[in-house]
């Protein structure tokens, strides 16, 4: 197997250089590492050539969707890695994931993703969403234990770092630029589940995540497109009559969405996200993928399924706690 590498960035060249660095060590390395600038105001470019690298330059900040696009259609490799700038992967993670993925005959494969505190708290590892589309990393927050240590089937995996083989975005396409950044990898998770696509979590791939360093974990930016970006995963994929049969589920969500929003004090982030979204509706609908209802609500309630079981076991986060006392699962 050939593995190209694709890694969107903007400013923080230090932790390109980290990452960089990382990559090149590693037991297995990849054949091909490309760096997208996505129009840094650092020294990133510099960077990226003193490595030896592939570099596209954008002369402005277009978004992650927009950059991780560019870097596959330039990549050689029959697999893909998509990996932020904030990774720091132990020394065999890519050869852990690549085994993993071609011994199952995966689609994709992510690793165990715990904070960088020491803390043995898990940061990521596959994702799943309810049927209000809100996401959830799951594991986040949550201590390391048996759950996040035992390999799994997935549907969704988290664009932070994750290995795609390259037939992947040839059948369902490529990122939806549309989102700009947060929500396009939830996007491509549920296409890939409405396409019968699955993929594998091997925890003993295992990295750490500084999370959300490139626009600060309570940026503005990061609470609008949050939220804009949950409105537009209903307008592509839920019909007026799917809408109809979740309507308790998506208000309830949306609204604990909003709460949750107002107390990291970004409510009108969140107000204003809501809004764009509910603007931009109609023309996501004239664009949404042509599945059968049926295929669509039973994704999205499988996972929410899934959200519910996993919660159960490893102890129910306030959101989610309200959302099921307030929700049947589907």
């Amino acid at each position: 197997m050939t593995i190209s590498a694709v890694i969107p960035t903007w400013n923080r060249a230090d932790l390109l250089r980290s990452v960089l660095m990382n990559l090149q060590s590693q037991t297995r390395s990849p054949d091909q590492i490309i760096v997208v600038d996505n129009g840094s105001r650092d020294e990133s470019s510099v960077v990226a050539r003193q490595h030896g690298v592939d570099l596209i330059a954008f002369p402005d900040n277009r978004g992650f969707a927009v950059a991780v696009n560019e870097g596959i259609l330039r990549a050689r490799g029959n697999w893909i890695l998509i990996l932020n700038n904030d990774v720091v992967l132990q020394p065999d993670w890519l050869e852990r994931l690549c085994a993993s993925a071609e011994a199952g005959g995966a689609a994709f494969a992510v690793g165990k993703l715990l904070r960088p505190d020491g803390s043995s708290q898990i940061d990521g590892s596959w994702d799943l969403v309810s049927r209000a589309a809100y996401a959830w990393r799951c594991g986040y927050g949550k201590p390391d234990g048996g759950v996040w240590s035992t390999k799994r089937k997935i549907h969704f995996a988290p664009m932070t770092a994750a290995l795609f083989r390259r037939d992947v975005f040839s059948r369902i396409g490529l990122l939806e630029t549309r989102f700009e950044s947060y929500y396009e990898d939830v996007d491509f998770g549920v296409r890939c589940a409405l396409a019968g696509l699955d993929g594998v979590y091997e925890p003993t791939a295992v990295a750490t995540h500084m999370s959300k360093t490139t626009l600060g974990k309570s940026s503005y930016r990061v609470y609008f497109l949050t939220a804009r970006n949950q409105v537009l995963i209903l307008a592509k994929y839920y019909s007026f009559a799917t809408l109809l049969r979740f309507a308790w589920p998506v208000l309830v969500g949306q609204f604990l969405a909003l709460l949750a929003a107002g107390r990291q004090r970004n409510l009108m982030a969140a107000i204003r996200g809501k809004w764009a979204g509910i603007r931009l509706w109609s023309s996501f609908r004239k664009s949404a993928l042509a599945v059968r209802r049926a295929d669509i609500e039973q994704t999205f309630s499988e996972s929410e399924r899934e959200i519910h079981r996993l919660q159960q076991q490893v102890g129910f986060d306030p959101y989610w706690r309200l959302y099921f006392s307030l929700v049947r699962t589907g």
